[in-house]
């Protein structure tokens, strides 16, 4: 909606202002931000004077993806007012306009949300690139102080660049550095420096980046053996700044539980539109906000040759499930696993939809078929992990003793992998198997990650099953203060209350329970409310 397009608007009287700001109001609520969007902005045009109303029209406008709206409504409202986000755009869309000393000043701009400016040197750096200035370029880097927020990000900018300039052997050891601390940008990482040292006519760096990158590997190794980029290469000004955006957005998703930095996402796709991780993860941010259909049409978007289509159908099973729609989940999953290129992704990923489904045989069957391809492919570090899945799905199935073995394979693998170690012991020591044993794997897996807290839960809940109730109320009470929303440990928590004969505090750790508990559980829960505990409701 442009802002020119209501003339009608600038007439509105106070009533109708009123009811339009309720409206707009009741759309955000409801999760219908584009609206609200519109309707505030509508109201900005009108009231001129009402700054605040523009800046929420504004905030509403990025969240809701809409650019062209958003720049209109940002270029009438004070720089030094504009929030960060808005201010990014501004300056995106000078670089999209490859006018990027144009960017400058709206980073620069001090006022109520904070100096930009230690975006400069990137923005210096990749312009010098741009043109053709290598020397220029590579001495922007200079310029950034150790304490700057691009200062993490250094020798991954300085990689690209170099390879853009194809000195490929300077870029090696600063690629490797950044692919080491990428953390969940780790594959988009490993894929963009094997388009940067293919384009630079280095096979063999290209191939050594994606060792190791596990899921989509062999993929990415044909592409290289063919002479095909991936599509995900960092080679100008707006790639570049869309990739530094989003590796800010992965530090605040992991330093802050407020709201999820959606407008900075939307700014990282305005800058590189071919971003398909930004879009995965904005729509998983969507989903997060109610947002599930913004979301879900957000992945159809993507095509599905993009290189990282993976991951794509990884956020959009996940908020199919978790949105209950188990039959489109299923047709995305078996669609992605039947195909001639199906990897191992794609099976596991079937598996995990068809164990969402309770197709527990079927499920297991699906994992099975992973495990072959992982292990004709040589993905060894994939298959404890497939084997631990397999063997879930087993044991749902009531087919225990398969469970067992595949969860004995895959300690073979890892022996030092809590995960395994856990899982195993805690279901020997719910049928009474080995039970010495059971209690020290437990142990042990408690021990390698102190602060899993259903790893804390399991031990708990083997010294209950082994009697040690006052020894289990301790260890089950560092559980619930480490996951106090899971219904299980709130549950075996207040069975050892109950137990030792605190029942007021049981009842308290039952109702906390109720609070997430599904299913058995919650059926379990209810009837140890109502009647206390007994041999037929305790939790196995």
């Amino acid at each position: 909606m442009a802002l020119s397009s209501s003339p009608a608007l600038a007439r509105l009287s106070l009533s109708d202002a009123a009811r339009t700001y309720v409206e707009a109001r009741a759309a955000s609520m409801s999760g219908d931000h584009a609206r609200a969007a519109q309707l505030l902005a509508a109201l900005a045009q009108a009231q001129p004077d009402q700054s605040d109303i523009a800046r929420k029209a504004l905030s509403e406008a990025i969240g809701a993806g809409q650019m062209d709206l958003a720049l209109g409504l940002a270029r009438n409202v004070p720089a030094t007012k504009l929030p960060v986000d808005a201010r990014l755009l501004l300056a995106t869309e000078q670089i999209r306009r490859r006018h990027p000393e144009r960017a400058l000043p709206w980073l620069a701009a001090s006022g109520e949300t904070g100096d930009l400016s230690f975006l400069t040197p990137l923005i210096n750096a990749w312009a010098a690139a741009d043109r053709g200035n290598e020397q220029q370029a590579l001495a922007a880097f200079d310029q950034i102080p150790a304490t700057s927020l691009l200062a993490p990000i250094n020798a991954e900018e300085r990689a690209f660049i170099l390879l853009k300039f194809r000195r490929t052997a300077e870029a090696e050891p600063l690629a490797r550095q950044a692919v080491g601390r990428a953390g969940a940008r780790e594959t988009r990482l490993r894929l963009a420096f094997a388009d940067g040292f293919l384009a630079a006519g280095d096979r063999p760096r290209a191939l050594m980046i994606v060792e190791g990158m596990g899921v989509g590997e062999a993929a990415a190794r044909q592409r290289i053996a063919a002479g095909k980029l991936s599509g995900q290469g960092i080679d100008n000004l707006p790639e570049a700044l869309s990739e530094v955006l989003m590796a800010f957005v992965g530090d605040l998703l992991r330093l802050q539980r407020g709201t999820p930095p959606i407008g900075l996402v939307q700014v990282a796709r305005y800058a590189n539109p071919q971003n398909s991780s930004a879009t995965a993860l904005l729509a998983l941010l969507l989903a997060g906000q109610s947002r599930s259909n913004e979301a879900l049409a957000l992945l159809r978007s993507v095509s599905p040759s993009d290189a990282l289509i993976s991951q794509v159908r990884d956020v959009q099973t996940r908020i199919l499930r978790d949105n209950k729609n188990f039959n489109e989940a299923y047709q995305v999953a078996a669609s992605a696993a039947a195909a001639p290129n199906a990897d191992v992704s794609d099976l596991s990923r079937l598996g995990e939809v068809l164990e969402s489904m309770k197709r527990h045989n079927e499920a297991a069957d699906a994992y099975g078929r992973a495990i072959a391809f992982a292990q004709a492919q040589k993905l060894d570090s994939q298959l404890w992990s497939l084997l631990l899945l397999r063997a879930s799905a087993l044991e749902e199935a009531k087919r225990w003793p398969e469970a067992r073995a595949s969860l004995q394979q895959a300690l073979a693998l890892a022996p030092d992998q809590p995960l395994l170690l856990n899982f195993l012991g805690y279901a020997k020591l719910e049928r009474g198997e080995d039970v010495d044993a059971a209690e020290a794997m437990i142990r042990k897996a408690s021990e390698l990650a102190p602060d899993e807290g259903s790893i804390t839960d399991s031990l708990g809940w083997a010294q209950f099953k082994r009697g040690k109730v006052g020894e289990a109320i301790v260890t089950l009470q560092h559980a619930a203060e480490k996951d106090p929303a899971e219904a299980e440990i709130q549950e075996h928590l207040g069975d050892a209350l109950y137990r030792s004969g605190r029942r007021y505090e049981a009842r308290y750790a039952w109702n906390a329970s109720l609070v997430t508990a599904e299913d058995e559980t919650a059926a379990r829960v209810k009837a140890k409310l109502a009647g206390g505990l007994t041999p037929a409701n305790a939790a196995p």
